[in-house]
């Protein structure tokens, strides 16, 4: 029970990646309405506040959610119980899709922050962000856990910091009208060049939604808490609720009274940061801060990316290896391959933010429409006490996440959302293709309907042979050791060779029958692959293949030499009614 966490300990822990997202939502709100000019920054307070009250409709579905469902309601159970299979796979490869991004997206903000305090590093960018998230997949295949007193410091230090940011910034700049501090850069006050139109704010409030990401993770992780789990869960979700949205609003009417505007070079919190802390300590305090919180952020999705894969793995819609863990019992697998994508992700995009959060909120308001939807079904088979206000609830919740759907696919289309909307399908396409693989595999392998052949089997011994050597004579004692009928096979491409062969084999294994191949063409594995299909051409035939091996005494002499064994047992592989096995001689120097 002392490993389960506190309230305090779970904010903190399951609460990194929705108050991380603080640091750069609000940049990415003005990215757009700045295209109309610095008049449309004035929309920049509204729209924080509509997208704070989509966070209290979803904060408040969730909460029902953990009440619903104690032992974790990740989307993919609540929708693959009440909406169905093909629901729940949606859910999960927007879950898959999401904490992918979520690695990419916080490392690369974590990154523009260090690089605004240091721009000398900008130019490694992306060195550093690929850097990072091997450093985090190394300290996550080590099995390194995550307690609440790792992240309690950070995570306070930031709310605690940024409120400082907030509060001193209203003060100093609203309440008592200080004028910017001499040497700080204010950008000019251009007139509007478009017009602030519907679809820009639109577009805008959908950009903003990147300040949602990750809200569903207590509900997620009910059990994490200790008892009574679904009461603390419930409270710590409403504080993150109260906690995030203060630091977004607060953040972005900051922004708006000093006229901050994104820059190419320095993020909207580097920049509200040295006008109000100027190049003092605190200035760099909130920069280690935004940075920290990134950082645990991208490594709740090394906790979920595994999780929801190894699930996924063990009902056999990915591959069994996902579900496989190392011996330090953490899903190595997993790891290794969001490391991978999210690498990838970084490099295409040069490790640009505003480049990944078009991807970003598509995903995640999907499995938000597919949870809630799941809960409302959910309320209606169970039909207990108050089921019609929690199903209106729950309800209120996947209309208002499904129209914040469609909003941000239709206004992010051009903008990368066209990708996530073809790999959602994509992946849905690969998880029912393994899955009807398994099936297949496990209706092949049943011994239901299987009858044992009436003949017995004979069985010929194969050893293809290069020469006649100690590794040669140690496979024919190997194979004669198999069965009696042993046979030799040389492929040969030149006659000279071959006499020279014949001659040594019979003074050596005059015993053993020795069959030579003519190849004209000096290819090896198919003339022998043709001679092998003639032996095993009775149904009753079982025929084993002996390759003589031997090993040398450094791993790095390997190179020396050609690899026909290895090519050998690829051919093998795929042929029916054939087993091999190598006889290896070690080379002592």
């Amino acid at each position: 029970m002392r490993e389960r966490l506190s309230n305090l300990g779970g904010l903190a822990v399951l609460a990194s990646d929705p108050l991380s997202s603080v640091a750069y939502a609000t940049e990415e709100l003005l990215l757009v309405l700045v295209l109309a000019g610095m008049g449309a920054i004035g929309w920049s307070v509204p729209l924080s506040l509509a997208i704070v009250g989509l966070l209290a409709i979803l904060t408040i579905s969730y909460r029902q959610t953990i009440r619903a469902y104690p032992q974790g309601g990740g989307a993919y159970n609540v929708a693959r119980e009440n909406l169905g299979v093909e629901a729940g796979l949606i859910a999960a490869s927007g879950l898959l899709i999401d904490y992918v991004l979520t690695a990419a997206v916080s490392v690369a903000a974590a990154v523009a922050a260090l690089t605004s305090a240091f721009p000398a590093l900008a130019p490694d960018r992306v060195a550093i962000a690929v850097s990072v998230l091997a450093f985090l997949m190394v300290i996550n295949l080590r099995g390194v856990k995550t307690t609440g007193r790792i992240f309690t410091v950070p995570t306070l230090m930031f709310v605690a910091i940024m409120l400082a940011l907030i509060l001193t910034g209203i003060v100093r700049f609203v309440l008592l009208d200080q004028p910017v501090p001499a040497g700080v850069p204010r950008p000019p006050l251009d007139d509007a060049v478009a017009a602030v139109t519907l679809f820009l704010l639109l577009r805008a409030f959908a950009a903003g939604c990147a300040a949602l990401t990750g809200v569903e993770a207590i509900a997620n992780s009910v059990r994490v808490f200790r008892p009574p789990e679904t009461r603390n869960a419930a409270r710590t979700m409403l504080w993150m609720a109260i906690m995030m949205g203060t630091l977004f609003v607060g953040i972005t009417y900051l922004g708006h009274q000093l006229d901050i505007v994104p820059a190419a070079d320095e993020t909207v919190v580097s920049q509200i940061a040295r006008v109000v802390f100027l190049n003092t300590p605190l200035y760099y305090g909130v920069q280690i801060a935004t940075l920290l919180i990134l950082l645990f952020a991208a490594n709740t999705a090394y906790s979920g990316f595994p999780r929801v894969a190894s699930v996924l793995g063990q009902d056999g819609f990915l591959p069994h290896q996902l579900s496989d863990t190392g011996r330090r019992l953490v899903f190595s697998n997993g790891i290794i391959g969001l490391t991978v994508l999210s690498s990838v992700l970084v490099v295409v995009v040069q490790a640009r933010v505003h480049d990944l959060i078009p991807l970003y909120a598509v995903g995640v308001f999907l499995s938000f429409t597919l949870s809630q939807a799941g809960m409302v079904r959910h309320w209606h088979r169970l039909k207990g006490s108050n089921w019609l206000r929690s199903a209106f609830v729950n309800g209120v919740g996947a209309s208002v996440t499904a129209t914040a759907l469609m909003i941000i696919a239709i206004t992010k289309f051009t903008h990368g959302a066209w990708l996530i909307m073809l790999l959602v399908p994509a992946t849905l396409f690969v998880f029912n293709r393994i899955h009807r693989h398994y099936a297949m595999v496990a209706e092949q392998l049943s011994l239901e309907g299987y009858a044992p052949p009436v003949a017995p089997m004979k069985h010929t011994v194969v050893i293809p042979v290069s020469g006649v050597h100690r590794a040669t004579l140690e496979a024919v004692a190997y194979a004669k050791a198999l069965s009696s009928d042993v046979r030799a096979v040389y492929v040969a491409s030149d006659d000279a060779e071959a006499e020279e062969l014949r001659l040594k084999w019979q003074r050596h294994l005059p015993d053993v029958p020795l069959e030579i191949i003519q190849s004209p063409y000096r290819l090896v594995v198919a003339p022998f692959l043709k001679h092998l299909d003639q032996i095993r051409s009775d149904e009753n035939q079982l025929v084993t293949v002996v390759i003589p091996e031997f090993v040398p005494f450094h791993w790095w002499q390997m190179f020396l030499h050609n690899q026909s064994a290895w090519m050998f047992r690829i051919a093998l592989l795929f042929r029916r009614r054939v087993a091999f096995a190598s006889v290896h001689h070690h080379l002592t120097r």
